[in-house]
């Protein structure tokens, strides 16, 4: 909306305050500042409000509002005096306002930084969180201009106002003057405010998409007359898959005496259908869809499915159109899957909704899928449904306008049905948000990503977000950190889901195998040797095993300690006529699926070679197994925030320190037992999802024998294996929260290191900042503990020997020209000069060869001692944010691209991980005889530099190279730093929802 001429000019209207929200019940709405054309609205609004709401907000009756009050709520100058409205259907459901105060009260402009704030909230939609996330975007909006505190007086009888305050999160003062309750709020964000804040989104985002997973009716707009067309096609699947609630068919082209439809009632419009339609799925061209939309929003449709095409996926022009829609959809609370998309499936017995164009519905089984894909929805559904494994719900984002791959996690997270989320990506819009999300859906259950266009350098038609520059490599480092299992194809994707779903987690890395191949049990062999894994040597049941022998070898290996999963393999058994018989596949797998009933908790796989009906058969027999119980955690409500206890305490993670953060750990967040798992620990057996097993398991109900799964290749099941085995180990980890050394505090000046960064972008009038000094970067890094060792500059010989002799024999001569920087091999560096006449004579040779000394600037150095050469760097991504990279100097980071990379801030372990998960790291641990290097004082830089950057964003880049780690301490030699104005980010401040 444009500002009025009656606005201040130099007040403009701050369009950057408008945001679409998710509400608490899972619909949306607008926030936005209120202008002077809201008159008429926000009478409107106020004549819809109680006459108790009306007390409660002016303490007295207030029937009416004047044309004065009118005129006052509606002009501001968007800095002393602000006010927000939230809008659905363009009408004003709740408002907030604050006003500018002196410590008397009275208004005041800057530099008084206290404010009274007041809500109003429409009655018909109190308890839909309304109010607390108005208290967000004001507060934010407050911190902006300058303002520190909220004052508010509220009625002791107005509870739920009292309520929004206190469960903000936000340091309060409160006291009673007067017959009301007077609150004060420091607005200064806290960890218990971001915790509160972070919760409500998760459990709004999650009842989002639970909302369009499970409508109670659903409405098929553009259904065809005759059969064929993609709405026919979608109503046909929705009435095979026996969908539990009302189905209507939509289409303006109807005859008018058309009752029904294959047997559902057939509609000209939604305006026709006497009931609540809570689901409308769109299959209209493209240019008829914005009808389509507004005949759902003025008819209370919840949420959208837009099959049609002809949007991003064509460019600009079409770009413009999926924007417009989704400003439409949400304008009127409704959530988007598309447009281009496949549809939506669940399996939930309750609900059992195709509202997709696959022909056949998928078995019910306990694997999340989200595609942005169709062609590979279509070919994931496929391959799911040819091994025999199920799912519980689905969904194909297409364009991915709205819902995203972060919505599908947050719902993941606490959905009961779902044990492994499996996505299939092409684009991150908010890649900061994924990796929060993932790490805390990762902490309970698996999550499984394949990441599409990793290469191509810009996003895939369609989708409209930011472009991370940063490598694909670095991108895959970022998700193991999270616990994301990344794989490179969807066959590996489906491949791990089938193991993590129905297999509890291996408690190592030792395996063993067993079979009646000896080849293939070698092939197995060597592959886990590839994979990490440690095998034990093959067991050779010989051809002439018999599926009774299977069922004892893999009993004896269950209960055998020294092995943590089992991998069996099969090929046909040869009759007498020496024919292979391929028909066995049943009879095996009631033999191996005995043998897993009364084993312990292990995970095991099936390779097998040309076994007729096996894989089919282990699903079947998991499937009419005794089911065991499936018990979640109570859910219990905090007395403090209101808030779902089991999903506030995990969902974020453990602080050490503000800004330091670990995993939650997996009990923390209680869900379903993984199927297949008995007693079981984090040391042995951990369920892949959920609690242990001996939480919730009835000791005298035999465990349920999970899916087995079956692989054609032994690489393929090995690969799952090895995938699981490292998700295992993460898991572990994440639940021990992490720390950053105490020593670093009381060695830190983060004062100081601020005040160095203003004063030097105060100088820099290009607002891409400038890079520092040798001397500035000294400077600041020395106020986080990183000592730089000093460089003389050596214009002439007699420089150089000046140098030398005030840093002392022997010294180094280097350039520092950019060209030759780090340039050993160009013969810019000399080393271990040891005096002056070798100094001299280095100098000559230096330009004789390279220069003169004004291209080459020579600097005098002294030597430090002997070790490893490394480089360390942080960088800021516009997209991803802080990374801490770290490498071997040379050719293993440069040429080979061994690097290792971690998100800011890390914690100790991040630091111990990042230096040994680099192909090179033997080197730094006495690799070949040689001495192992101070590995601790490496991890120490590394967690000040994560310090440093997460303390200042203005810092955007660092390198320190070469780091020369020694057996005992290390040198920094070389540190370049550049400063600029932080760069915003898209994963702090209110809640909002993303415009692509």
């Amino acid at each position: 909306m444009e500002p009025t001429p009656e606005q201040s000019p130099h007040h403009a209207y701050p369009d950057h305050w408008e945001a679409d929200v998710v509400l608490r019940d899972g619909g949306t709405a607008r926030i936005r500042p209120i202008t002077t054309d809201d008159a008429e609205r926000l009478v409107s609004f106020y004549e819809q409000v109680s006459d108790e709401s009306k007390y409660y907000r002016f303490f007295a009756p207030y029937p009416r509002l004047s044309d004065r009050d009118v005129h006052r709520f509606t002009h501001h100058d968007y800095v002393d005096r602000v006010g927000l409205a939230v809008t659905i259907g363009g009408e004003f459901i709740g408002t907030v306002r604050y006003d500018r105060i002196d410590d008397r009260g009275r208004p005041a402009s800057a530099p008084a930084d206290e404010a009274e704030v007041a809500f109003l909230v429409q009655d018909a939609h109190q308890g839909r969180g309304v109010a607390s996330a108005l208290l967000e975007h004001i507060a934010a909006v407050a911190r902006e201009r300058g303002i520190r505190r909220f004052a508010a007086e509220v009625l002791p009888a107005n509870n739920k106002m009292i309520k929004v305050f206190r469960d903000g999160g936000y340091t309060q003062r409160r006291s009673f003057e007067d017959g009301s309750v007077h609150l004060t709020l420091d607005l200064e964000p806290t960890e218990k405010s971001l915790a509160v804040q972070r919760g409500r989104e998760q459990r709004a985002e999650a009842r989002s998409v639970q909302r369009l997973l499970a409508p109670g009716s659903v409405a098929v707009i553009g259904t065809g007359r005759t059969p064929g067309g993609v709405g026919r096609t979608v109503l046909r699947n929705l009435l095979a898959a026996g969908y539990t609630g009302r189905t209507y068919a939509v289409n303006r082209a109807f005859d008018e005496g058309l009752a029904t439809l294959d047997g559902v009632p057939a509609h000209r419009s939604l305006g026709e259908i006497d009931e609540q339609v809570d689901l409308a799925v769109i299959a209209v061209p493209a240019h008829r869809v914005p009808e389509a939309v507004a005949d759902c929003g003025e008819h209370g449709v919840q949420g959208l499915v837009v099959l049609s095409a002809g949007y991003a996926e064509r460019g600009a022009e079409g770009r413009e159109l999926q924007r417009e829609l989704v400003r439409q959809a949400r304008s009127y609370g409704m959530r988007i899957i598309g447009p281009n998309a496949f549809g939506i499936i669940n399996t939930a017995e309750t609900v059992r909704l195709n509202a997709s164009l696959a022909p056949e519905s998928p078995a019910r089984g306990r694997i999340g899928l989200f595609t942005q894909s169709g062609a590979i929805g279509i070919a994931l559904l496929s391959g799911l449904h040819r091994r025999g494994a199920g799912l519980s719900s689905f969904i194909s984002a297409g364009n991915r306008a709205d819902v995203s791959g972060n919505d599908f996690l947050q719902y993941s997270f606490e959905d009961p049905d779902t044990d492994v989320a499996l996505l299939y990506l092409e684009s991150l819009g908010n890649p900061r948000k994924f990796t929060r999300l993932a790490r805390r859906t990762a902490a309970v259950k698996p999550v499984v990503v394949v990441k599409g266009a990793r290469h191509s350098g810009t996003n895939p038609p369609g989708h409209a977000v930011p472009v991370s520059r940063i490598p694909d490599t670095t991108v895959s480092a970022l998700m193991r950190q999270a616990g994301v299992i990344r794989v490179d194809t969807v066959t590996e994707m489906v491949d791990a889901g089938l193991l993590l779903a129905g297999q509890p987690l291996p408690a190592g890395p030792r395996v063993a195998i067993l079979g009646n191949s000896e080849s293939l049990g070698l092939l197995t062999y060597d592959a886990c040797l590839a994979e990490g894994l440690r095998p034990r040597p093959p067991i050779d049941l010989t051809t002439a095993a018999s599926p009774q022998d299977f069922r004892d070898a893999l009993a004896e290996a269950l209960a055998d300690g020294t092995c943590d999963a089992v991998i069996v393999t099969a090929i046909p058994w040869v009759g007498e006529n020496g024919e292979a018989e391929t028909g066995d596949g049943q009879v095996l797998a009631e033999a191996l699926t005995k043998a897993v009933a009364g084993g312990s908790a292990k995970p095991v796989a099936v390779v097998h070679v040309e076994i007729g009906g096996l894989a089919e058969a282990l699903a079947a027999a998991s499937s009419t197994a005794s089911p065991r119980p499936r018990t979640a955690a109570p859910r219990t409500v905090s007395p403090e925030t209101g808030a779902d206890r089991a999903a506030a305490t995990a969902p974020e993670a453990t602080k050490d320190r503000a800004g330091t953060t670990a995993p939650a750990t997996p009990a923390a967040r209680t869900g379903p037992t993984a199927p297949g798992t008995a007693t079981a620990t984090a040391a042995l057996g951990t369920p892949a999802s959920g609690t242990p097993a001996d939480a919730t398991a009835d000791p005298e109900t035999p465990p349920r024998p999970g899916r087995i799964p079956a692989y054609p290749a032994a690489e393929r099941a090995v690969r799952a294996l090895a995938e699981a085995v490292k998700y295992a180990q993460w898991r572990r980890q994440a639940a021990v929260p992490g720390k950053i050394p105490e020593f670093l505090d009381d060695t830190i000046d983060e004062a100081g290191a601020a005040a160095l960064i203003e004063a030097q972008l105060a100088t820099a009038p290009d607002p891409r900042g400038r890079p520092l000094t040798h001397d500035e970067a000294r400077e600041l890094l020395g106020r986080y503990g990183i000592d730089v060792r000093p460089t003389l500059p050596a214009p002439d010989p007699e420089a150089a020997v000046a140098a030398a002799a005030r840093l002392g024999y022997p010294v180094a001569l280097k350039t520092t020209a950019p060209h030759l920087r780090h340039r050993a091999d160009l013969g810019g560096v000399r080393l271990d000069v040891a005096d002056e006449e070798a100094l001299r004579r280095a100098y000559g040779e230096l330009t004789d060869l390279l220069g003169k000394p004004a291209e080459l600037l020579p600097v005098v150095q002294a030597m430090a001692p002997r070790g490893v050469d490394t480089v360390v760097r942080a960088s800021i991504d516009a997209a991803a944010g802080a990374i801490l990279s770290f490498g071997l100097a040379g050719a293993p980071s440069e040429l080979l691209g061994d690097t290792a990379h971690r998100l800011v801030p890390a914690i100790d372990r991040d630091a111990a991980e990042l230096i040994r998960s680099i192909r090179a790291a033997p080197v730094l641990f006495g690799w070949r005889g040689s001495a192992p290097v101070d590995t601790a004082a490496l991890e120490e830089l590394l967690l000040r530099l994560s310090r440093l950057v997460d303390d200042h964003p203005e810092v955007v880049s660092v390198a320190l190279e070469p780091v020369v780690v020694a057996p005992q301490g290390l040198t920094v030699l070389g540190a370049s730093v550049r400063l600029a104005p932080p760069p915003a980010r898209s994963d702090v401040g209110p809640r909002r929802l993303p415009n692509y």
